[in-house]
């Protein structure tokens, strides 16, 4: 897989045609901004490399799947604002979104998703 960059792009989920907008947080800022002082995310956001999570600072509960390095869900977590998530260790990636998002999408362990960046 080609190396990440900042940018916007679609998400698809296995069994699924409908593509997801999706925000790619890879450099070590937007990583570390994420979702913080936001209100809310149109679709998805896609934080890579990463394996585990916070909501410290958040103003809505959040869906959170992991992903391995070929976009498997690993596990999918729901987290309120103001928790610290467990370390994955088979995770490479995060990809977060409102809470409910990931269930109504069809993203659950087992499931594979695609991600192509705009150029």
């Amino acid at each position: 897989m080609a190396k990440w960059r900042n940018g916007k792009g679609t998400l698809t989920v296995q069994g699924r045609d409908e593509a997801i907008p999706v925000e790619i947080a890879a450099s070590y800022g937007t990583r570390r901004r994420g979702l913080l002082g936001r209100d809310g995310v149109d679709g998805a956001l896609l934080i890579t490399p990463c394996n585990s999570v916070h909501t410290f600072r958040m103003r809505f509960t959040i869906d959170v799947a992991y992903l391995n390095r070929n976009l498997d869900v690993v596990a999918v977590k729901t987290m309120k604002p103001g928790r610290m998530g467990r370390i994955s260790l088979r995770a490479r990636h995060v990809l977060e979104a409102e809470a409910g998002a990931m269930a109504a999408w069809g993203v659950r362990p087992g499931v594979r998703v695609t991600v192509a960046a705009t150029p």
